[in-house]
């Protein structure tokens, strides 16, 4: 921030600020006075607005605006509007929140002449708001962290009454809210990830019980629910019980391996495991065609976002699931972003600032969107292991002194960054390769490999080679 504008920031806040208080002066005593008033003498309350609030000497930047409280069943409306008079009034309303009730509400607006709505982004009861008020309205959706209220003064009447003052002197800051069709795709991938998770679930639960039967598959198979080892345990769900002729079930590369087969399938199976196996599989199974299927009406949608989707798949350590959950999470237009430092930022994928009489304490990312975290983590994981790679150098780079944690996160962070160059840029990736940390830091890496090589005995002689034409 500007240093100009930082006494201009303050003025606004304390003027806004409804529970600030009133600082006394100190003064020479008087006679005949009481010991409080000798030494004390307060400020005048600024003049009061017609509906008894205290009048600002702000100038306001919205003419009419309008705060919201959201809750689960209601809904707190507070109107703030400058009158003919120039003096500020304001009118709080509650609505309900069905459908009728929140089309009355945007009725209401329009006829108080609203321009601008700010509401909290509280869980999901927003969403419904925003998609009847879009259009009609500038929306502003705020975090709630950055509007909370004073304690001991906070009610449902005060937060709306809050939310619309801070709006109307232009101190909220509204979050990213894409488009619609970004909010559906956006809605489909996270589905799609959270029936992936469940997924998982099912596989580790399946393993259990056939651990619990003695069953040692998965010593043997690296994917115990591969075509082999689907085969193998529908046969132990049948009452198969002759580990020769389950192991014979093997295929392809597997096959290699029936001896050790035939001893892993030497278990104790019970009706009670083939219950549970049965039921574990059938649940499998159906998790798998919701994920085909909504697979597929991604697919469908995401015909405004092929372009970019194709760009991100050709990323190191991405593949078009992971570059769906990414689009769907930032979309296509970088211009929403000012630098890849704000799209950093938003993300959680970079260092916090924490500082505090000129030390800088902890520096632990932000709280950002944890679905486009866990995919850039999961793709940043894919990169480190991509041989030739300039991230599985800068992984490596960073693993040894920082740990691998802080390795992938920076890697994520980075492959982030690639992301936001490649879609606003609309250019594609170039491969710096592996060895791009060693040839930036030449001059003082071969000082240090020439002392390492004399330190175990060896005498070193460096000759330059001749570059090829």
């Amino acid at each position: 921030m500007e240093q100009g504008r930082i006494p201009v920031m303050l003025r606004a806040r304390k003027a806004v600020w409804s529970g600030h208080r009133c600082e006394p002066k100190t003064v020479a005593p008087l006679c005949g006075m009481s010991t409080r008033s000798r030494l004390v003498v307060f400020r005048c309350p600024p003049p009061l607005s017609s509906t008894g609030e205290e009048e600002h000497t702000m100038e306001p930047i919205y003419t009419s605006c309008c705060g919201l409280d959201v809750h689960g069943k209601s809904i707190q409306a507070c109107v703030r509007r400058i009158g003919k008079d120039a003096r500020i009034h304001q009118e709080v309303r509650a609505f309900g929140t069905m459908t009728k009730d929140i089309l009355a509400l945007a009725d209401w607006l329009s006829s108080e002449e609203v321009t601008h709505v700010a509401m909290e982004s509280t869980g999901v009861y927003w969403k419904p708001i925003y998609n009847i008020l879009e259009g009609r309205f500038t929306i502003l959706l705020v975090n709630a962290r950055h509007v909370k209220n004073v304690p001991g003064r906070k009610t449902d009447v005060k937060d709306c009454q809050w939310l619309a003052q801070l709006l109307q002197c232009g101190l909220l800051k509204g979050s990213f809210v894409p488009d619609r069709p970004q909010r559906e795709l956006r809605d489909l991938t996270r589905h799609r990830t959270q029936l992936v998770n469940e997924k998982s679930a099912v596989i580790n639960r399946i393993h259990k019980i056939l651990e619990d039967a003695n069953i040692k598959l998965g010593v043997v198979a690296t994917d115990i629910l591969g075509k082999s080892g689907r085969d193998m345990i529908r046969a132990l769900i049948r009452g198969e019980k002759d580990p020769g002729e389950i192991a014979d079930l093997a295929r392809k590369q597997l096959r290699g391996k029936i001896p050790e087969l035939r001893s892993a399938l030497e278990g104790h199976v019970t009706d009670h495991h083939r219950f549970i196996l049965r039921e574990l599989m059938d649940h499998l199974e159906y998790l798998e065609g919701q994920i085909e299927r909504f697979s597929q009406r991604i697919e469908e949608v995401s015909g405004p976002f092929e372009e970019a989707i194709e760009e991100v798949a050709r990323l190191p350590g991405f593949e078009k699931r992971s570059a769906e959950n990414v689009i769907a999470e930032i979309g296509c237009d970088m211009g929403r972003f000012p630098s890849e430092e704000h799209l950093s930022s938003w993300a959680g994928m970079c260092p916090g600032s924490n500082e505090s009489a000129g030390k800088h304490k902890s520096g632990k990312t932000t709280k950002g969107s944890r679905w486009l975290r866990a995919t850039l983590c999961q793709s940043a994981w894919a990169a480190s292991r991509k041989k030739g790679c300039y991230f599985q150098a800068q992984y490596h780079r960073l693993a040894g002194r920082r740990g691998k944690k802080r390795a992938l996160i920076a890697v994520g962070h980075s492959l982030l960054v690639v992301i936001y160059h490649v879609l606003n840029n609309k250019t594609g990736y170039k491969e710096l390769g592996a060895d791009y940390f060693d040839k930036l830091n030449s001059k003082r890496l071969v000082p240090y490999l020439v002392k390492r090589l004399k330190n175990i005995g060896y005498e070193v002689n460096l000759v330059p080679c001749q570059k090829a034409a």
